[in-house]
C-alpha cells in the first residue's frame, strides 16, 4: 500500500453533541498549526489493527488550531465508530492530512445544502465558508428528533442561523422536509450538495434528477458503500499496463487485496468505494462498478474504477499501473 502523509494529534476536547453523537476537537501533538483544508474535506483516522476510517471536518476552514469532527455511534459499525467513541480527551491519534473530494463549486451563484443526520458535518463546514465569503446559500438539516440533532447550539448561535431549516421526523407536519418542493426548480448556477445516510441521499439524488437538475450541479459524498450481492462473483485477471504483469483475482478477493498480495502498492483508505483514494484508470476491459464515489455518467465511461470494491465484467481488466 502506498504511503500517505500523516501527523500526530491529540484529542483536546470531547463532548456529547447529540444522542449517540460525539464531538471531537483534534490539536497538533506538537502544538503547531494544522495543515490547511477547504470546506468539504475529510481526514483518515488510524484506529489501530489496520482500522482506518474517514471523518469529515466540520470546523471553520480558517481555524488551523483544531480539526473538529462529529462521529455517530452506528449500531451497524464495522468497528470504526465504536473505536472513536471509546476515546477520551488527551488520547493521541495518527491522522492523514486533509483531502477533499466534495468541493464547493467556485462558479455557483447560489448553494443548496441538504444534510441528513451526521451528514451535516461537511455541510456545516461549507456553511461556515460560504457565510465568510458572503455567498448565497440555504441549508436544510433533517434528523429523527431534536435530541438526535448534532450541533444544534452552534447552528442556533451562528450569524447565518436564518439560512438554516431544521426538519425532524417526530415534528409536526408544518416543519416536515418537502423534498420535491425544495428541488422543484433547478436553476442555472445553483448547485446542490447532499450528505447523509444512503436512503436519504438516494431519495434526494433521485428526486433532483427527476426534476431535471444537471449532473454537473449535483455534488454528494457517501459515508459507506452499498451492500453488494457477491454470490455470482467469479475469478478474473488484471493486467498491469506498465509492466505487462498479469495478476489473478479470486472470487473472494478484491482487486486491491490481490494487488497487495502480489506486492503492488496502491493507496487504499475506505475499502468501500466511497472516498476515491484508490481510483485507477482502466485501459481495456469492462469494470463492474460497485463504488459510491463516481457519478453514473462517470461509471458509464468505464475508463476508471475503484479496486477496493469494484470488479471486472470481462475476463481481463487492463489497468494503468
Amino acid at each position: 500500500m502506498a504511503t500517505v502523509d500523516t501527523l500526530q494529534v491529540r484529542i483536546a476536547r470531547r463532548e456529547t453533541e447529540a444522542e449517540g453523537i460525539a464531538g471531537f476537537e483534534l490539536a497538533s501533538a506538537g502544538g503547531t498549526p494544522l495543515p490547511a483544508f477547504t470546506a468539504g474535506a475529510h481526514i483518515d483516522v488510524m484506529l489501530g489493527d489496520g482500522l482506518i476510517r474517514q471523518y469529515s471536518l466540520c470546523g471553520h476552514p480558517a481555524d488551523r488550531s483544531r480539526y473538529r469532527l462529529g462521529v455517530l455511534l452506528d449500531p451497524a459499525s464495522r468497528g470504526g465508530s465504536r473505536a472513536m467513541h471509546a476515546l477520551a480527551e488527551g488520547a493521541t491519534l495518527t491522522i492523514s492530512t486533509p483531502r477533499n473530494h466534495f468541493e464547493l463549486a467556485a462558479d455557483a451563484r447560489r448553494h443548496l445544502l441538504l444534510a441528513g443526520g451526521i451528514g451535516v458535518t461537511p455541510l456545516l463546514c461549507m456553511a461556515e465558508q460560504l457565510a465568510a465569503d458572503g455567498a448565497d446559500f440555504t441549508m436544510h438539516y433533517c434528523t429523527r428528533s431534536p435530541a438526535r440533532t448534532a450541533f444544534r447550539g452552534r447552528l442556533a448561535n451562528a450569524a447565518w442561523a436564518g439560512r438554516v431549516n431544521l426538519h425532524h421526523d417526530d415534528g409536526d407536519a408544518a416543519q416536515a422536509f418537502d423534498m420535491k418542493q425544495v428541488l422543484a426548480r433547478p436553476e442555472a448556477d445553483v448547485h446542490l450538495y447532499v450528505c447523509g445516510p444512503k436512503g436519504f441521499m438516494d431519495a434526494v439524488l433521485a428526486t433532483a434528477r427527476e426534476q431535471g437538475w444537471p449532473e454537473a450541479q449535483i455534488h454528494y459524498e457517501f459515508f459507506a458503500g452499498a451492500p453488494v450481492q457477491t454470490d455470482a462473483d467469479t475469478d478474473f485477471e488484471v493486467k498491469l499496463a506498465k509492466s505487462g504483469r498479469v495478476i489473478p483475482v479470486r472470487r473472494e478477493q478484491t482487486v486491491a487485496q490481490a494487488l497487495a498480495a502480489a506486492g503492488v502498492e496502491l493507496p487504499v483508505s475506505c475499502e468501500q468505494g466511497v472516498c476515491g483514494t484508490c481510483l485507477t484508470r482502466v485501459i481495456d476491459g469492462t469494470p463492474d462498478h460497485r463504488d459510491m464515489y463516481m457519478t453514473p455518467a462517470e461509471q458509464a465511461k468505464n475508463d476508471q474504477f475503484t479496486p477496493c470494491c469494484s470488479r471486472s465484467l470481462s475476463p481481463l481488466l487492463v489497468i494503468d499501473l
